[in-house]
């Protein structure tokens, strides 16, 4: 690989990071994909996004969409403390996005979970995690 002359060894660190903290979660949506498919839950899409924003994964459970909001880190607290109320926020907004496509719309039966994994692949599911 030849020498990067554009940029310093701190944006070059920094750029490695990124792109391991960017598979990183990928495979924490991959592993919590088959998780759910164990459970006989079939996922219908995978970063599914709309315009005001992405849902991590989709899945069918009989008639229930389920939505799953995944958050990968070193400790299942550490990844719930990676989610914010804005990001919160745009999950809601996201999800009726979505159900505008679907044939009751906001009738839909539906679930939000928030998959947690930790740096162990151990995956914590919250059903419902952000209801009232």
């Amino acid at each position: 690989m030849p020498f990067d002359f554009v940029s310093s060894p701190a944006q070059r660190t920094r750029k490695a990071r990124g792109l391991t903290n960017y598979l990183a979660g990928h495979a924490a949506e991959a592993s919590v994909g088959r998780h759910y498919e164990d459970r006989g839950v079939t996922i219908c899409a995978r970063n599914w996004r709309g315009i005001t924003g992405e849902i991590d994964l989709i899945g069918r459970d009989g008639d229930v969409v389920v939505f799953v909001e995944v958050k990968q880190s070193r400790s299942h607290d550490m990844a719930a403390s990676h989610i914010s109320q804005a990001q919160i926020g745009r999950i809601f907004a996201t999800v009726d996005e979505f159900l505008a496509g679907e044939p009751k719309g906001l009738l839909t039966d539906v679930r939000i979970d928030l998959a947690l994994v930790d740096g162990m692949g151990r995956i914590e599911v919250v059903e419902n995690a952000f209801a009232g």
